[in-house]
């Protein structure tokens, strides 16, 4: 039979301190106000005894829930969960826990996971499901709840957010073409309401523009397989000679594929691809995607640390713009003369 569960006293025993100065080396918030060679013996004896945290139990003494609400679009999409990964891992670290809420893409499902998140009392919100003017994230900046944006922001520039450079990401994928040879390219954008449809198709523009080369644009209505490979028809259809594509994201770029051999051309050798974010198992498909490369964990504890400094009261709202890279495989090639 297992035993008791370790307390904080018996901590406090074997490290040879006072309970409250337990509690303090084991806060993210109070830690600075305990001697180093104190926390360090506060660590090994935690560490010695297995010692684990009550976390409800201090939320209730100190009047906190402790939680930060997640808010995502598409739990399916494989770009969503290291992400979603590295907030739980930020937030675990500083003795907060997450609450997960799943939108599928609808601004009714975005607003009733708010309201039900702020309904379990969470202190702060981290929102990847934005549309660039989103009603949710106006009404939650009015009423000031801490809030952060990952992956997407809204056109009013005073909300935090934490994005990668879809301009940079595009440019790369056009250049990376340009250098092949490719002379007429087409962009498969994904949704203008977002910051991240927008971006990417003016990024795609004022890169081909640049070039010289002739860009050819239809939009998809959402970020997803289906509404990629409608989207890539439609493009195939009236640009026919095209010999390369940039698709708004890797799942945007798995319909492109699955719309290239509907017309029985195969990748790369009737037309290359480039895809964008890189997401998990993306190199695995046939042929292995050349993308842009985000960095998904990255960008969640990024979101996370930001949030968290808003709920100590440090500093203004950030815009953190987050490197990428492209990340060349097989689907892309010279084209055929």
């Amino acid at each position: 039979m297992a035993g008791s569960p370790v307390t904080l006293r018996e901590v406090a025993e074997l490290a040879g301190v006072h309970p409250g100065t337990v509690s303090r080396a084991l806060s993210a918030e109070t830690r600075d106000l305990v001697n180093a060679e104190t926390a360090q013996r506060v660590d090994a004896a935690v560490e010695k005894l297995g010692y684990k945290p009550n976390r409800l139990a201090r939320g209730l003494k100190t009047r906190r829930s402790l939680t930060v609400g997640v808010v995502i679009p598409d739990l399916t999409n494989p770009f969503f969960p290291p992400i979603v990964r590295g907030i739980e891992d930020y937030l675990d670290r500083h003795g907060y826990t997450s609450l997960l809420a799943n939108t599928d893409g609808d601004a009714e499902g975005e607003q009733k996971g708010i309201e039900t998140l702020l309904g379990r009392q969470v202190e702060g919100i981290v929102l990847a499901s934005a549309t660039r003017t989103d009603a949710a994230v106006a009404e939650l900046a009015a009423s000031s709840t801490p809030l952060v944006l990952v992956n997407r922001r809204v056109d009013d520039n005073r909300v935090a957010a934490v994005v990668s450079d879809d301009r940079k990401g595009v440019r790369l994928g056009v250049e990376h073409l340009a250098e092949l040879g490719h002379e007429t390219i087409g962009h498969v954008a994904g949704p203008g309401s977002t910051s991240t449809g927008r971006a990417r198709r003016d990024a795609f523009r004022a890169a081909t523009r640049r070039l010289g080369i002739e860009g050819r644009v239809a939009s998809a209505d959402a970020f997803t397989e289906v509404a990629g490979e409608r989207a890539a028809v439609e493009l195939l259809e009236r640009h026919p000679e095209l010999t390369a594509i940039v698709a708004g994201n890797d799942l945007i770029a798995l319909g492109c594929l699955d719309a290239l051999a509907a017309a029985g051309l195969r990748c790369p050798r009737d037309v290359s691809l480039v895809g964008f974010n890189d997401m998990p198992f993306i190199d695995k498909i046939s042929p292995p995607l050349t993308t842009v490369h985000v960095p998904h964990y990255e960008l969640g504890e990024c979101a996370a640390e930001l949030l968290l400094a808003q709920l100590r009261g440090e500093g203004k709202p950030e815009q953190v713009l987050a490197d990428v890279s492209l990340v060349v495989r097989k689907s892309t090639a010279k084209p055929r003369r």
